[in-house]
């Protein structure tokens, strides 16, 4: 047994020794910047990323290696001044590469309360001596240039090989054109290249040139979203990176060598929302009777998502369980999506009689046995454990479940929209918090827009019947619906659903 363990031991020892071998023969490429080279923590959140979270891709990853180590809101100035990049120096060995971009946020003030990371204009040796109302401390301000030269030098003089870019352009049009920087940053960043003798590209003209190949129209919203004009999306980012790649082939630098032939371009997968109910959210093939679900992709970043509408008419929690339409969606479900779950329409029908469809009242665990008309023997239990059950296997494979409320009828008992409040509004809330899952009542907040615009205006919405909407009843509802989820904290389902700005900007609904 002991000489076992001890060849397990040595064998580990050397698996380890071997691994940290082949990590040391490695050339490892670092990159330094700001959030147009790494977003946030680099995991495309708000569908933001940077070009250096791709860069890599178009590497051989058996002889390089990457490393980003930009940071979001730097500048040349405050990258350094928080140690950034003497955390990278420190790294550096002989034969690394140094990717290097700032420019977006130098553009700041020299000193203020809020962030104090602007740098002088220009490449030269001029300064300013401040006491920073941020850190307290004396400190001397220098150019960009100056900070771009230090980054340069510094890396030179461990053997690394600097490589400079100016900074992506941003996605503010002007007769078809995007501006460039070759007046200033872009510039400046040449300059101190040339100076410096080390490799430049210049990374906006580049860019800039094929995201006007592309147009205005196709670039928004494809490569960069209405809500940001600096900060690409995935597909975005891998334009920077392709133009950074074009840029380094017709280069003298070696780092051109580790370039792959035929780069295979791995983008993030579109998270899939998936809608779980009844007509009134289902695509039932008939302008009388549109569920709001059919119109609730408008008012989501569909570069980004996909809405699989999984309702269908006539369901209760029972039947979408017995007629395993939820088996269905549970064998789609991936880590990350989400599921919306809306029924109670067709819940009170009979339990033992017709439709078959209709569940226990309550949340509890109360079942009752039905004898089919279809000779099957069924275990039917109460609306809540359906729900329940529901939300908690989404979350066994790792989506996140979402519960709402049914949508009202119109129905205006006493001059108001009629609710359920007691019944299934209230059991769809319980169940989601005995599963500890988001709720959105839409019956109360479709039903308090309803009273705003009026019973006849809300006429119109019905043209079948008091429970199915027309398109404009089914679209004004999804309004609703995505701006409630819009405004659940906490939930990544925020950053899928278009802005208000966005909202408003949408083309009127085509009739």
């Amino acid at each position: 047994m002991k000489i076992t363990k001890l060849m397990l031991f040595a064998f580990l020892a050397l698996f380890l020794v071997q691994f940290e071998a082949e990590a040391q023969q490695k050339i490892t490429v670092y990159t330094v910047g700001d959030s147009t080279v790494k977003n946030g923590r680099g995991d495309g959140s708000g569908g933001l990323w940077g070009w250096g979270d791709y860069i890599g891709q178009f590497l051989d990853s058996t002889k390089v290696r990457i490393e980003n180590h930009a940071l979001g809101g730097t500048s040349s100035r405050s990258y350094q001044n928080l140690g950034l990049w003497d955390a990278v120096y420190k790294k550096l060995k002989k034969g690394d590469y140094v990717l290097i971009q700032w420019g977006h946020n130098d553009d700041g003030p020299i000193n203020d309360t809020v962030r104090a990371r602007g740098t002088i204009k220009g490449i030269s040796e001029k300064t300013e001596e401040i006491d920073n109302l941020i850190t307290k401390k004396h400190e001397i301000v220098h150019t960009y240039g100056w900070y771009i030269r230090k980054v340069v030098k510094e890396a030179k003089a461990k053997g690394a090989i600097p490589i400079v870019m100016s900074p992506i352009p941003r996605n503010t049009w002007k007769d078809g054109k995007l501006p460039r920087n070759n007046t200033s940053y872009g510039l400046w960043a040449k300059q101190i290249a040339d100076q410096e003798k080390v490799v430049f590209i210049d990374l906006n003209d580049r860019m800039a040139k094929k995201l006007e190949q592309f147009g205005e129209a196709k670039v928004t919203g494809t490569y960069f979203y209405k809500k940001d004009h600096t900060h690409p999306s995935a597909k975005g980012a891998v334009v920077a990176a392709t133009s950074i790649i074009e840029g380094l082939k017709v280069s003298k630098s070696p780092l051109k060598n580790y370039i792959l032939e035929n780069p295979v371009i791995k983008l993030p997968r579109k998270i899939n929302v998936f809608l779980v109910g009844d007509s009134t959210m289902a695509d039932n093939t008939n302008e009388n009777a549109i569920g709001w679900g059919m119109m609730v992709p408008r008012y989501f970043d569909t570069t980004r998502v996909n809405i699989v509408n999984k309702a269908r008419g006539g369901r209760s929690t029972r039947t979408f369980e017995f007629e395993g339409l939820w088996d269905k969606v549970k064998k789609e479900i991936q880590p990350d999506d989400f599921v919306i779950l809306q029924f109670g329409h067709n819940d009170a029908g009979k339990i033992d009689s017709e439709k078959f469809r209709g569940s226990i009242n309550g949340i509890g665990e109360e079942t009752q046995q039905v004898n089919r008309a279809d000779s099957l023997m069924e275990t039917v239990h109460t609306y809540g454990w359906y729900l329940k059950k529901f939300i908690r296997e989404t979350k066994e494979k790792g989506g996140t479940p979402i519960v709402m409320s049914l949508t009202p009828r119109n129905e205006w008992p006493n001059g108001k929209v009629e609710q359920r409040d007691n019944t299934y509004i209230k059991w769809a809330q319980e169940a989601a918090a005995a599963e500890k899952t988001d709720y959105i009542n839409l019956s109360r907040k479709v039903a308090d827009q309803y009273e705003v615009i009026g019973q006849e205006k809300v006429k119109a919405f019905f043209p079948k019947d008091h429970t199915h909407t027309g398109r404009a009843g089914a679209d004004f509802t999804a309004k609703i619906a995505a701006e409630e989820l819009r405004n659940l904290k906490g939930s990544k389902i925020r950053d899928l659903v278009l802005t208000k700005k966005e909202v408003d900007d949408l083309p009127p609904l085509s009739k």
